[in-house]
């Protein structure tokens, strides 16, 4: 059952197009990693998906729903988390949540139960009391991620959910994401790749406001070299002669080794002449870089 649907969507701001014709679906469940340099249009769709931006043409439905006609039933709906978390930082996390609760309409007699729930899934029980600017930054997007889920929306958008984290905080993040599937459909951009390999199924990739990948992250990262594929064949019928066997062989090896991070860079490089020597295409060398600059 598709949770989020988008035909066609655009988005203009003047003479700049940040959103250019894209559609997609999500179905329930679903765990779909969105990607894209900065200024790819990743941000600006996630708004629109979110009633905060109105499209320029298109539409998106979220379970059905037609958002240019629904939007507050909608936004019932959505749970989201942008890059920055909305947080009072003066409140107590358990005074945060109960006041996210009632401004996103979760009835006082479901209230308690949902507190608690989401208080443990997030684990926030034993800093429920302390003051939200007292706390690290892991603890605070787990705050972030309880405001967004504490109506029990079918669909949560996360922006850069482990922005700035450090690792072991990133790791109880992504778990935290990753239980989320058995109640709900997550959508998340991140600019951190490996993470996306841990718990994604699916994949956009967007560039230049339009959509350039929609597949599962399985038949991604196994289908990212075909030629090397057609090699291994022809080195089993033996129509490689001996002296390129050892080359087709290493290439192969590298090709099934893609990463996401590789396939990220390979769309995105600058194009280059090919060469006349070979026609196996090897996986470009990942920079030793933080992906998160692009």
């Amino acid at each position: 059952m598709s949770i989020l649907t988008v035909e066609h969507i655009s988005k203009n701001f003047g003479a700049l197009q940040a959103v250019d014709n894209v559609s997609f679906e999500i179905n329930q469940g679903d765990i779909v990693g969105f990607l894209g340099k900065n200024g790819a249009g990743k941000t600006t769709l996630m708004r629109m998906i979110t009633a905060f931006l109105a499209p320029s043409s298109g539409r998106i439905f979220i379970d059905g729903d037609d958002i240019t006609k629904h939007s507050l039933t909608i936004r019932k709906k959505i749970g989201y988390l942008p890059e920055n978390p909305p947080l009072y930082t003066n409140m107590t996390v358990l005074q945060y949540v109960k006041f996210a609760a009632e401004i996103k309409g979760v009835t006082a007699k479901k209230q308690a139960v949902q507190l608690a729930k989401v208080l443990e899934d997030c684990q926030l029980e034993q800093v429920k009391h302390k003051t939200i600017s007292t706390l690290s930054k892991g603890y605070k997007q787990r705050v972030g991620i309880a405001q967004a889920i504490i109506h029990e929306p079918k669909l949560l958008i996360l922006d850069e959910p482990t922005s700035g984290l450090d690792p072991m905080q990133v790791q109880q993040v992504l778990a935290l994401i990753n239980n989320q599937k058995e109640q709900r459909t997550v959508l998340l951009s991140t600019h951190t790749l490996p993470e996306i390999e841990k718990i994604a199924q699916r994949i956009l990739m967007i560039k230049s406001g339009q959509l350039i990948i929609d597949q599962s992250l399985k038949t991604l990262l196994k289908g990212t070299d075909q030629q090397a594929n057609i090699d291994s064949d022809n080195l089993v019928k033996g129509n490689i002669n001996t002296a390129d066997e050892n080359s087709a062989k290493d290439e192969n090896s590298q090709a099934q080794a893609l990463t996401l991070e590789q396939i990220f860079f390979n769309h995105h490089q600058e194009s280059a002449p090919l060469s006349s020597k070979k026609t196996i295409q090897t996986p470009i060398q990942t920079p030793n870089q933080n992906v998160s600059n692009y």
